[in-house]
């Protein structure tokens, strides 16, 4: 008797999304590419179901927001990042939207609390984008000394905060990769 087993790592994996980030962005192409450099503020509303969970996140300065790029179109296993336009690099070696599963990460600055709402700054995502999860950042736990960051580090990211952090604007930024 020969018995078919399901591979679990081969199954679909459902969320639902908690909440709501609100942004002044509307267009992928006017979106800052990282919140570090932006200022720009919004919100985050979960759902009334979920405030109880935000109980003493108060007490956090910064905080890991886990959402969907709702607006992705297509997974593609290489992609050409907005940081270096002249050469592809693989989807898990960029932070690009079009991945196999569009999952994205930010960082921001938590301003305050009201309820269910979050106040919140250094957003870079779209407006409507739909909230997976919150979680603290912790310092002691998050930050690691002596890393390397790969490709990026031949960029001129100190440049890139002087400039407007979109994609529109990095694809017609004169710079040269030394």
């Amino acid at each position: 008797m020969h018995s078919e087993s399901i591979d679990p790592t081969r199954q679909p994996v459902t969320y639902r999304p908690i909440g709501v980030i609100r942004t002044p962005f509307t267009e992928q192409e006017n979106t800052p590419i990282q919140g570090i450099f932006n200022s720009a503020c919004g919100t985050v509303e979960l759902f009334p179901e979920y405030e109880a969970g935000l109980l003493d996140i108060e007490t956090f300065s910064h905080l890991i927001l886990i959402y969907h790029f709702h607006q992705a179109n297509g997974a593609m296993l290489r992609q050409k990042p907005f940081l270096d336009l002249q050469k592809e690099r693989g989807i898990f070696a960029i932070r690009h939207f079009n991945r196999p599963n569009p999952i994205g990460i930010s960082i921001v600055e938590l301003k305050g609390v009201r309820g269910n709402v979050l106040d919140v700054c250094g957003v870079d995502t779209l407006d409507g984008t739909p909230l997976l999860d919150v979680k603290p950042y912790v310092h002691q736990f998050d930050h690691r000394e002596e890393v390397r960051s790969g490709w990026v580090d031949d960029q001129h990211v100190d440049d890139v905060r002087d400039w407007n952090s979109t994609p529109e604007a990095l694809r017609h930024r004169d710079r040269v990769n030394l």
